[in-house]
């Protein structure tokens, strides 16, 4: 392993504006891109307009929107564009939602037909305010997406349905091929990046998947240069490989505004090579781990390689 970063991080809720700015600090050559320029780029956007649709994309100021929206690759994110919870580490709005766009589900299974996605990543806000957390929402989008594009693979990016009995089981016998959930961050910071949530139980939702329909894939994620150590990173893999997780993503936080939690520091190509080394030994299917992976990112070669994973360690069994 690299040499452990212990640096404890002092991020704190982004609402509170009497805090002052955090200053952005340069980020280094590895981490710039482009500005997003192309024709296709702009269909993509043109398309998402003419379906009122939301995604995440956008509403969480991806670095890679140029790159994905030129290959008409886009994450949709449904149950609005206003979040119940206020992660320190988050662009998406945060209050009070509108209600419920019960064509919202529909009108993204058009939206994937008309763009002909071989593989589509739907993902949503959190919704404390209903009772099931936007379950079904989820479930009725699937079935959608089914009936407009049958061959078209389907993989969410689930809030983590906390106090909400029976949610979960609705969106697993909707039967997602990957069920991810974001673990976001070790378990020493979620009070100060995540403190609406519950480390243990954003882990148990995932080991829950498993319990329900082992034929589904699962995932799920981190950011680094929050403040967490290298350490506290291959814990947190030994805790998703606990959970039976086939899948884990590790890419470099970023700041989104001066409000938000600062970059505690920004990790080396080097050492996403090192993490990625460490949880294929740990037994992952697979591993994404760049300065630039996001949940979504190469989401459709990265099931390819998934399936492919499976069927080689089924083989050799």
């Amino acid at each position: 392993m690299p040499q452990l970063n212990t640096s404890k991080g002092a991020a704190r809720h982004p609402e509170k504006r009497k805090n002052p700015d955090r200053p952005q600090p340069r980020r280094p050559e590895w981490l710039r891109v482009k500005a997003p320029v192309s024709a296709a780029y702009g269909e993509t956007r043109a398309l998402m307009r003419d379906l009122d649709l939301v995604t995440v994309c956008e509403e969480a100021a991806c670095p890679n929107i140029g790159e994905c929206w030129a290959k008409k690759h886009a994450t949709m994110m449904i149950l609005g564009s206003v979040c119940t919870r206020a992660c320190a580490f988050c662009n998406v709005a945060t209050g009070r939602p509108d209600l419920l766009d019960m064509n919202e589900p529909e009108n993204v299974a058009k939206a994937v037909a008309k763009l002909a996605l071989q593989h589509v990543v739907i993902t949503s806000v959190d919704r404390d305010d209903l009772a099931d957390g936007g379950a079904q929402h989820f479930a009725d989008t699937i079935k959608f997406i089914r009936l407009y594009s049958a061959q078209t693979t389907i993989e969410i990016l689930t809030p983590d349905f906390l106090r909400k009995p029976g949610a979960l089981e609705v969106v697993v016998e909707a039967r997602p091929d990957v069920f991810n959930h974001n673990m976001e961050t070790v378990p020493r910071l979620y009070p100060a990046i995540r403190p609406g949530a519950r480390y243990f139980h954003s882990l148990s939702i995932l080991q829950q998947v498993k319990q329900l329909d082992p034929s589904i894939f699962t995932k799920s994620g981190i950011m680094v240069g929050l403040g967490e150590s290298d350490e506290e990173v291959g814990q947190i893999m030994d805790d998703l490989r606990s959970a039976d997780v086939d899948f884990m993503t590790i890419g470099q936080y970023l700041q989104p505004t001066p409000k938000h939690a600062s970059v505690d520091r920004f990790v080396t190509p080097e050492t996403f090579d090192t993490y990625a080394k460490l949880g294929r030994a740990k037994g992952f299917l697979l591993m994404a781990s760049t300065p630039l992976t996001r949940s979504s990112y190469h989401a459709d070669a990265d099931f390819a390689a998934l399936q492919a994973a499976r069927n080689a360690a089924l083989e050799s069994a």
